[in-house]
């Protein structure tokens, strides 16, 4: 069996990655107040990309493998991966994943989160705070020594407990010059396996949790993943490196 290579970054990759992922996290900062009712997921695609380029950075997803877009915009059942497009109008009630890479001195900074559109249901925001938490805890567990089942662990039985599953057709990854690289991340696992942590690993957790099922179909557009069920998915994502003690969040302002 071929063994994946997990590249340790150096203190000065990681502060590369730390300038990135900043600048990722004010993107989200910046879209926040326009994601409201009657505003489309293009609208907010392009503002990303103009402020992107402002600001002297990449967007990595517009053309990666084909992706035709600067940003992905993931609304209620779509669990990941959602196309912007000027047809897509956003109402009162919605939840919508938006997922920013940006790419600065040619390092990489992955991040997303969760906003409501207008006032949203008892069920949509527990959702959603069901799925920050699944995030703080697979955070938790990283440190020297943990292993990378432990992460996928702490998320499942938290999600599960709370009585929503956890999708398993896309994981977390590692990250660096290259948008996705080994490690691979589950965010549902059993503790003790997996490869152990060290520091200079670097990879992101992003748990999608599910109202529903935790399958998942791919549309016709071969990027858009929804709920099989067509119940609510929630998403939200760091990207992290691994410290002598613990971690560290590099996608926060």
């Amino acid at each position: 069996m071929e063994q994946e290579v997990i590249t340790l970054l150096s203190s000065r990759e990681i502060e590369k990655m730390r300038r990135a992922g900043q600048l990722a996290a004010q993107l989200l900062n910046h879209l926040e107040p326009l994601v409201k009712p009657g505003v489309t997921t293009l609208e907010l695609n392009d503002e990303a990309e103009r402020w992107t380029q402002e600001h002297g950075a990449k967007s990595a997803p517009l053309g990666y493998n084909g992706f035709p877009k600067s940003i992905c915009t993931s609304v209620n059942e779509v669990v990941c991966h959602g196309i912007p497009n000027a047809k897509q109008v956003l109402k009162d009630g919605d939840i919508i994943n938006i997922d920013v890479t940006l790419i600065v001195d040619g390092y990489h900074g992955d991040t997303s989160k969760m906003y409501f559109v207008g006032e949203p249901s008892p069920l949509a925001k527990r959702l959603v705070d069901v799925t920050d938490k699944c995030r703080l805890l697979g955070m938790e567990q990283v440190k020297p020594g943990a292993r990378i089942g432990d992460i996928g662990a702490a998320i499942q039985e938290y999600a599960e407990s709370q009585g929503f599953s956890v999708v398993r057709d896309f994981v977390g990854h590692g990250i660096s010059r290259i948008f996705h690289t080994a490690p691979q991340i589950p965010h549902y696992g059993e503790w003790g396996t997996g490869k152990k942590l060290r520091p200079g690993m670097v990879f992101t957790i992003e748990p999608m949790i599910n109202e529903g099922t935790w399958e998942v179909e791919v549309l016709k557009d071969k990027w858009t993943a929804i709920t099989k069920d067509r119940k609510l998915s929630a998403q939200c994502e760091h990207t992290i490196a691994v410290t002598s003690t613990g971690y560290e969040i590099l996608t926060q302002c």
